[in-house]
């Protein structure tokens, strides 16, 4: 049975935000522009204009207020809402994964392939979601029994997939781990022609991320305070107010920006600065597709995505100390822009596209 031939639907967590499952979202629905979009909660004014055009289909979670803009206090009934879904009638569905959207019931007659952005984290890697989000002992006391129980549901629900594709190596290591399941690694498409190389670089380094507690924004801030380095800072998010609190002027912080001023602020960096641990991590790939190294925590998909020498450095240790070591120690001119170019170009949309249509053939294929 060919792509155009299947009748497809995509499942994706919650249309409030805009990060790198909705980077990948978009281009699920470049492959399959008929598929409609069942998910728990859209916000329209959050998302590109884009996505009016297309058939997004909420739960009933979509009517509760205060939802689209605060919707983890919600987070019990999110499983409820994912089984409420009628999915019958289709050959194919594609969860695009990182919290709950893999628990739709689908029929024996339908394909189930889960694309895992990662097993939910805030329920697997529990202590430290609670540390980095500064939650009380008293709320994680009330919050214990019911992290277990969404982490039973969590766990029957991934043997309702029938086929996991990981974005990368450390997420299939946790698939593995948590669910007890084989998984291949398609990594996730990054726009490489959105950017471009350009000569010369501006004496600043450079970060482009949403503002939350586990991208680890504190350790760059903590560290380029004691270097007294220029830092941008480009994204948003409950965490600013708190960073730019402990922020020394040489820290400026941009807010959100234009598509076009982010590729110009990648562009024009001398450095980009990833300090969290991240499942895959678009951000560096798309530092690279501009042609500028990446300086980069020596952890989860950074080690996927960045060659030591080639295309940026890692720092081991999440600290403030071993970043500033390894930004003292940052020589660009070490550096091909060129090289580090081609390197992401191995992460481009087309090849996400390929190697997912490829995959998909070969599990419903007729």
């Amino acid at each position: 049975m060919r792509k155009r031939e299947l009748k497809v639907a995509i499942v994706h967590d919650w249309l409030n935000q805009l990060g790198g499952a909705e980077g990948v979202l978009q281009v699920l629905k470049e492959l399959y522009p008929d598929a409609p979009i069942y998910t728990s909660i859209y916000w329209p004014r959050a998302m590109p204009d884009q996505y009016r055009d297309w058939d997004i289909r909420t739960s009933w979670l979509n009517r509760l207020p205060l939802i689209k803009s605060h919707h983890q206090p919600f987070l019990p009934l999110y499983p409820l809402a994912f089984e409420g879904f009628d999915l019958q009638g289709y050959d194919l569905v594609i969860s695009n994964k990182s919290a709950f959207c893999h628990g739709v019931i689908t029929s024996s007659e339908t394909v189930h392939i889960c694309y895992c952005l990662t097993p939910t984290r805030f329920l697997w890697d529990y202590h430290n979601y609670i540390r980095h989000e500064r939650i009380s002992p008293l709320a994680g006391t009330l919050l214990s029994p019911i992290l277990r129980n969404l982490r039973l549901w969590d766990r029957a629900a991934a043997d309702r997939v029938e086929h996991f594709v990981a974005i990368s190596e450390s997420v299939r290591q946790r698939i593995r781990k948590i669910y007890r399941r084989d998984s291949v690694v398609i990594h996730p498409p990054v726009d490489v022609d959105r950017f471009q190389v350009q000569e010369h670089h501006e004496d600043y380094f450079l970060i482009v991320s949403r503002l939350v507690p586990y991208k680890r924004i504190d350790v760059a801030i903590e560290a380029f305070n004691r270097l007294g380095l220029p830092l941008k800072v480009v994204g948003d998010g409950r965490d600013r107010a708190r960073l730019e609190a402990m922020a020394e002027s040489n820290v400026e912080f941009l807010g959100r920006l234009s598509a076009h001023q982010v590729e110009q602020y990648l562009s024009g960096c001398k450095a980009f600065i990833f300090p969290g641990e991240e499942d895959f991590g678009i951000a560096p790939l798309e530092a690279q597709a501009a042609g500028r190294p990446a300086i980069a925590y020596a952890a989860g998909g950074a080690l996927e995505t960045v060659v030591e020498g080639v295309t940026g450095l890692f720092f081991k240790e999440q600290t403030a100390e071993s970043l500033a070591e390894m930004v003292l120690a940052f020589d660009e001119g070490a550096f091909d822009s060129a090289a580090i170019r081609e390197h992401a170009q191995g992460f481009d949309r087309q090849s996400f596209k390929s190697n997912l249509s490829a995959f998909v053939e070969q599990k419903i294929g007729r």
